[in-house]
């Protein structure tokens, strides 16, 4: 006895597969996109290589210069406490 046309049982599988195919394949081609992303971008996101921490140079101490030398500007804090937070920011380039 054949069900409805005779390709029930089968199509109903080849359907699955197929649909396990696409997924693989979109899931793929996510994953060879983020990873060519990473490659060319150099996938160190701000951070340098050496224990994941952020290196001191860079944007980060000349933003924080350009504040402190404006607050000091704006008369918003002292000369000596611009001269001790100007120390430490040296510090920690060093």
């Amino acid at each position: 006895m054949m069900w409805g046309d005779g390709m029930g049982w089968g199509m109903g599988w080849g359907m699955g597969w197929m649909w396990i195919f696409w997924l693989l394949l979109i899931v793929g081609t996510v994953v060879l996109v983020v990873v060519l992303v990473k490659l060319l971008t150099g996938g160190e996101s701000g951070r340098s290589r050496r224990n994941g921490r952020a290196s001191p140079s860079g944007p980060r101490p000349r933003r924080s210069l350009e504040i402190l030398e404006e607050r000091y500007a704006r008369g918003e804090i002292s000369t000596e406490e611009y001269r001790e937070r100007l120390r430490t920011l040296e510090e920690g380039d060093r």
